[in-house]
């Protein structure tokens, strides 16, 4: 005896609906819906393109999440460290600024934070690490004239080869070489 369940029509909506769970995402949804169809007429397709689609999200936003914060030395890793960079380069003329303000350099990152606007374009948390601690670039006031700013890099250790240093910029208190002593 053939199969009744394949023999059943299905309209063309359907198979929209079903190519519909392929968008990332929103596609779960009509995902769903299509399996939620397939078993309400008995289609067997219908639910296996629905499942597809389900799956194809999750296969997505898996990889997306392993390029962007589990794979060492991808593309991802270039784009944070730019923009570490970009970022160190806006601190230190946010620092500038704030001894042309007050006459000194800031002891801390935070007390410069605190000094910025509402809604300052100056980023000061450190773009390298990916660990989600969202700690602050790290920042030491060498004397009344000079300071050194850096990203700790991917491994959140200091003084590795992959911190990550501002634009050197000429007449300002920034000291790019600067090595920090262990220990600090």
């Amino acid at each position: 005896m053939e199969n009744q369940e394949e023999k059943k029509p299905v309209g063309c909506l359907a198979y929209v609906i079903g190519g519909m769970s392929f968008i990332p995402l929103i596609g779960v949804l009509f995902g769903l819906v299509a399996i939620i169809w397939g078993f309400a007429i008995k289609h067997t397709k219908l639910k296996i393109v629905g499942l597809c689609g389900i799956v194809f999200t999750i296969i997505l936003y898996s990889a997306l999440g392993y390029f962007g914060f589990v794979q060492e030395g991808g593309v991802y890793d270039d784009l944070r460290k730019e923009m570490a960079k970009t970022q160190l380069t806006s601190a230190v003329q946010a620092i500038e600024f704030y001894k042309v303000q007050n006459g000194t350099y800031p002891e801390t990152l935070e007390v410069l934070q605190a000094s910025l606007p509402e809604n300052s374009l100056v980023f000061l948390h450190d773009a390298t690490l990916v660990n989600g601690e969202g700690s602050l670039y790290f920042y030491k006031l060498i004397d009344e004239s000079s300071y050194h700013i850096r990203a700790y890099g991917r491994d959140g250790i200091i003084n590795t080869a992959d911190d990550v240093l501002p634009t050197p910029i000429e007449n300002v208190g920034l000291i790019a070489d600067y090595q920090i002593q262990s220990g600090l």
